[in-house]
């Protein structure tokens, strides 16, 4: 039941926020390795990349990869707020006094972070190459030849094995450790917060929820922004025959070889779209999540 109800949390939120993913990954491969002045800007601010697109590739293509992103959201989201839920109604999150511990809340936050990507990873990777395929004169990054999540799915099965699926799943961890354990632990120090003080409602209602899912959204969207462009460079670029990176070797390779062709500003490229996306993804999903978490309660 845990599984289920962080499932349908995330994919009712997944519905409304894909266009703005197509944005954040388009902004995190724009310009990758150049440093600025040395490549074609596509897409110059968050508001013209939707136009770009929708005038380029057409309005439906703000909605590229929307079937993968959902499975996605289910695998991922399932995984880690199931293990959060999980541990929450065990209390392994609370110290002796009944309040959140932060210690333990970022522990489980960490580990269900990991569990989701890996659970994920497959739909992540090919949900990112179908978000980064465009026409010719608006493509970023490298192109791959997909036209369908199962046709994808099938092609890098047989191309690069098993395993090949799962190519990029450490950027894929290391992105949703940091990203999981913010959100989630911010999530519930601000609600906790918000309760013990009175400051909005003097009950458990819904305008606590929100508030303190904008707090997580907002502490997610910053500490992962950089995580989540080495993640996003990571799944998305070509490989060689026997199914090796063409641009880089490793995760601190990729770390390395952004942080010298294109500064620290480019561990922070997408980080408005990022914000706008993880912002709005956040509240709906921690919102969904405890009105379902309440509403199976009752059942």
């Amino acid at each position: 039941m845990e599984f289920i109800t962080g499932a349908l949390a995330a994919v009712g939120a997944g519905c409304i926020t894909n266009p703005i993913d197509v944005v954040k990954v388009r902004f995190q491969l724009q310009g990758e390795l150049k440093s600025k002045g040395h490549y074609a800007v596509h897409y110059k601010n968050f508001f013209h990349a939707f136009y770009v697109i929708g005038k380029t590739d057409g309005i439906f293509a703000l909605q590229k990869g929307l079937g993968p992103a959902l499975c996605h959201q289910v695998f991922l989201n399932g995984t880690r707020l199931g293990a959060y839920q999980f541990a929450e109604e065990r209390k392994w999150n609370v110290d002796e006094s009944g309040k959140i511990s932060i210690f333990n809340t970022v522990c489980i936050g960490t580990v269900a972070g990991i569990m989701g990507a890996y659970a994920g990873s497959p739909l992540y990777l090919v949900k990112i190459h179908l978000q980064s395929k465009a026409a010719a004169s608006i493509a970023v990054g490298h192109q791959h030849d997909h036209h369908g999540t199962f046709q994808a799915l099938r092609s890098i099965f047989k191309e690069q094995g098993f395993f090949g699926l799962w190519r990029g799943v450490t950027g894929a961890c290391v992105r949703l450790s940091v990203g999981s354990c913010s959100q989630i632990t911010a999530f519930y120090l601000a609600r906790e917060y918000l309760e013990e003080h009175q400051v909005l409602t003097s009950q458990k209602g819904i305008i606590n929820t929100v508030v303190a899912s904008a707090v997580g959204g907002t502490a997610a969207a910053i500490f992962m922004n950089p995580f989540d462009v080495i993640s996003t460079r990571l799944y998305n670029q070509g490989v060689d025959k026997h199914g090796r990176g063409l641009l880089y070797k490793s995760y601190m390779d990729c770390v390395h070889k952004v942080w010298q062709l294109e500064g620290v500003s480019g561990l922070y490229k997408g980080l408005i779209p990022q914000f706008s996306r993880i912002g709005p993804h956040t509240v709906l999903s921690l919102v969904f999540w405890d009105i379902l978490k309440q509403v199976f309660k009752k059942d």
